[in-house]
């Protein structure tokens, strides 16, 4: 921003700069051009009749040395002939006396009683461009003889070029002054720009150390400060007062869920018979809502978090949930297959990854019908520059009006599973998102649901080409010992 204030002070400079110079300067070349023309033209005139008189009194050995000294004096060449046309004198020697001049231009005009002028390139005699001024020598209507003068306009030129110098030099020194005062201005101007800026970002980070002053820069600005202060202020501490809520809620509201399940437990042996159900349906929902409040937990601590995305490893990622998933599996008689090409390292926040594939494969292998397979598969786009992962079922899938909803938060379709709290897609959506991703669902083409994570590659080189083996996980001979899974956000949505 300095630059351009600077850029567009120094262009509106220049633009008035050339405005006045530039017609001076021609203003001035015209007047100095004008001002040599008349000088030249008038001492030729007064030459002219001093001659003239020295020719009418038969005194014509005094017009060389007349011409001679006006010559000295003006750096001229001055060609005098007579009233035939012949030269009388030339004072480069340039024309021989006797010489018939009449059939040039301007002596005929000359010996015709008129005046003429003009400028000459490359004169010989004068070495460069030149004025020349012939006048009449007359007396009335009788001319006895004609003065050509010629001036070179060597020595004007070299004054405009002067003047243009000069122009220049304080055009650049006007430039210059304007150039130091601009970039002090609009250092004063931008200071709390960037103040305000680098503030911003840290805010943005849920870092902010480094408070703008108010006492900088013009009094918008200071306004401004002030305002962005106050928000900034009032902002961190609801984000402080809700992240204590989201840390301390948990424990607090852990207990109680927990004595009531136990003491609706300890009614069992005192119930009657017919009881029971209704008892089961009230652990259930005991246990419902306490996952319900994990998962909005969860939530909020995603979204007051402010984690930076890592390379993280998506092939290691992918194979550990996949073994760590079979044995769950395997008591639906569900598969889970891995397949596609390595993809490398994607950019995530930490353990977002592990998250991620949890609540998918969760959701997947409730709708997941026995004997079906549910697939994990990684691509890489070159035209999307992006590595997507796939967890794809072969359930009864969802409609499309169902999809465009699927993320809104305690959303259920009609035909869901009751267990479900609708939180699953949504915090998988914000750790996707927070890693610099996003994630859609699409529907399988051989029915079912594909649950797509877009994810931005962290390798500068991969090779997309080298493909790892297709490898089937089940849960009748699992890899690792089966295990619970780690899943700290991992709400099982009952969507799908």
């Amino acid at each position: 921003m300095t630059r351009r204030l600077l850029l567009s002070y120094l262009s509106l400079t220049l633009l008035v700069l050339l405005c006045l110079e530039v017609p001076f300067g021609y203003v001035y070349a015209r007047g100095e051009m004008s001002r040599f023309t008349g000088n030249g033209s008038q001492a030729a005139v007064m030459l002219a009749e001093v001659l003239e008189e020295k020719v009418e009194r038969r005194a014509a050995s005094d017009v060389p040395e007349l011409v001679a000294g006006f010559a000295r004096r003006t750096r001229s060449h001055v060609t005098v002939v007579d009233s035939a046309g012949k030269v009388l004198t030339d004072s480069r020697g340039a024309a021989a006396v006797g010489t018939d001049l009449s059939a040039e231009p301007d002596i005929a005009t000359a010996l015709r009683n008129r005046a003429g002028s003009g400028t000459r390139q490359d004169d010989p005699t004068l070495g460069g461009d030149v004025f020349f001024t012939t006048v009449p020598g007359s007396s009335g209507s009788t001319v006895r003889c004609a003065v050509r003068a010629s001036f070179p306009l060597a020595t004007v030129a070299t004054k405009v070029h002067d003047a243009w110098l000069v122009l220049a030099a304080v055009g650049l020194g006007v430039l210059a002054a304007v150039a130091v005062i601009a970039l002090a201005l609009a250092r004063w101007i931008t200071r709390p720009v960037r103040a305000l800026e680098h503030a911003t970002t840290q805010l943005a980070d849920g870092t902010l150390k480094d408070l703008p002053a108010t006492d900088l820069g013009p009094p918008e600005l200071r306004r401004l400060a002030s305002t962005f202060v106050r928000t900034a202020t009032r902002l961190q501490h609801l984000l402080k007062a809700q992240h204590a809520f989201a840390s301390e809620a948990s424990h607090q509201l852990k207990t109680p869920l927990t004595a009531l399940r136990l003491r609706l437990e300890n009614f069992e042996p005192y119930l009657d018979p017919r009881a029971q159900p209704s008892l089961d349906a009230a652990v259930g929902e005991v246990e419902r809502l306490s996952r319900m409040v994990h998962g909005l937990l969860a939530l909020a601590r995603l979204e007051n978090a402010a984690a930076t995305a890592e390379a993280t490893d998506l092939d290691a990622v992918v194979a550990d949930r996949a073994a760590v998933w079979t044995a769950f599996a395997g008591e639906h008689d569900v598969d889970i297959v891995v397949a596609g090409p390595r993809a490398g390292r994607v950019w995530a926040i930490p353990g977002a990854l592990e998250q991620i594939i949890d609540n998918l494969l969760s959701n997947a292998l409730r709708v997941s019908p026995p004997g079906t397979t549910i697939t994990l598969a990684t691509r890489v786009s070159g035209v999307s520059r992006s590595v997507e992962l796939h967890v794809t079922d072969e359930g009864p899938g969802m409609t499309e009006a169902q999809r465009q909803r699927a993320f809104d938060r305690f959303w259920r379709a009609n035909d869901a599973d009751h267990e479900g709290t609708g939180l699953g897609l949504p915090i998988v959506q914000q750790l996707a998102r927070a890693s610099g991703g996003e994630v859609v669902l699409r529907a399988a083409p051989g029915g079912g649901l594909d649950a797509v994570v877009q994810l931005k590659p962290a390798d500068a080189h991969r090779t997309p080409s080298t493909r790892r083996p297709r490898s089937v996980m089940r849960a009748k001979q699992p890899a690792v010992p089966p295990r619970p899974a780690p899943r700290p956000f991992a709400v099982s949505d009952g969507q799908q």
